[in-house]
């Protein structure tokens, strides 16, 4: 990969937020930790589970404003 190409690559923090957001797209009604985190996981076998952890774990703080804890281990978007 040429240094260009590395540049013009989203972070993986990045790439990780976006399949987020996408995958409680898909799920209205929320969806557990665990289960996010192995989704991410599945779509990004290559990023280390600890960042995907991390990540998941301050989505709700990151977008506030989209994503919302209704319960202890349960994320969704919020409905707009």
């Amino acid at each position: 990969m040429s240094v260009y190409s590395r540049l013009m690559t989203k972070p993986i923090t990045h790439q990780i937020r976006e399949t987020a957001l996408s995958l409680l797209r898909e799920s209205p009604e929320g969806l557990r930790t665990g289960e996010l985190k192995k989704r991410i996981e599945e779509v990004h076998p290559d990023f280390h589970p600890k960042t995907i952890n991390g990540v998941v774990w301050l989505l709700a703080e990151t977008y506030a404003d989209q994503v919302e804890k209704p319960e202890l281990g349960l994320f969704r978007l919020k409905a707009r």
